[in-house]
């Protein structure tokens, strides 16, 4: 008898033990999807302040309004979606690339850009345009700028789109968006961006954008072969990722939209 009852104690402490140990997980994902969320609102919100109240003088920030206005409205549709805290971290992420069109719209104005956003590593890796750049493609022209102007209108704040590098800069023409909706590249691509980018300071080689590198990693990866058995150097994919992929589908990869209604 006195056995039976220890055994049934014993039990009920690992079955109460188990339940303590779920509720305790259970609680804190919770607290983690609050926290993610919080944080997230944040800069929604402080997005939304500057979509609400800023509007472009000229073409170049109209269109980065514009820009910063869709990475607004998918950031608010991810929120009302977001169930867990890397989802909320992607709405962050959304909401700060808005941001970064944001500050493109007031320097393109000569305003003040406001106070610095959060680095990230995806968009510094891969480069920045750093001279004026017009090139005719397959019959088509395009230009690349640092600077906006009437003939490079459209903004990209730089980073990944479908696993390969794109600079931050002007452009006549956004063409990293096809690659940005259906989430890969065109025949076509690696020649434009030989074409725009050949030996521009801190922007990868052709053959190292097709194989979805930054700038300096093919030679990284070409000593990493000449290892042997020790591996290929690793994998620099899509480190960016597409931020739709968790939200049932979206354009977003790049991550920009975020608290104080009042903006910067």
């Amino acid at each position: 008898m006195g056995t039976a009852i220890v055994v049934i104690v014993l039990l009920l402490i690992v079955v109460g033990g188990g339940f303590y140990l779920v509720r305790s997980q259970q609680e804190a994902k919770r607290r983690q999807l609050e926290d993610a969320k919080s944080e997230a609102r944040r800069w929604l919100e402080r997005l939304g302040g500057q979509v609400l109240n800023l509007t472009g003088t000229d073409t170049a920030s109209q269109q980065a309004m514009a820009d910063a206005a869709e990475r607004y409205n998918a950031a608010g549709s991810q929120m009302e979606q977001a169930q867990t805290a890397e989802q909320a971290r992607l709405v962050k992420e959304t909401a700060l690339e808005g941001l970064y069109y944001v500050r493109a719209a007031r320097e393109a104005m000569g305003m003040d850009p406001g106070p610095a956003l959060p680095e990230d590593a995806e968009r510094e890796r891969a480069g920045k345009v750093t001279e004026h750049r017009s090139v005719d493609v397959e019959g088509q022209h395009y230009e690349a700028s640092p600077e906006p102007s009437q003939s490079t209108p459209h903004y990209y704040p730089g980073g990944r789109v479908a696993g390969r590098p794109v600079p931050r800069g002007w452009y006549s023409e956004p063409w990293w968006k096809p690659a940005l909706v259906a989430g890969a590249w065109g025949l076509g691509s690696m020649l434009l961006f030989s074409a725009m980018f050949s030996g521009m300071a801190g922007i990868a080689s052709a053959g190292a954008w097709e194989a979805g590198y930054d700038a300096g990693q093919e030679d990284a990866a070409e000593s990493g072969d000449a290892g042997g058995d020790g591996g290929d150097g690793g994998d620099y994919g899509d480190g960016g990722g597409d931020y739709g992929g968790d939200f049932g589908g979206g354009d977003f990869g790049g991550g920009d939209f975020g608290g104080d209604f009042g903006g910067f």
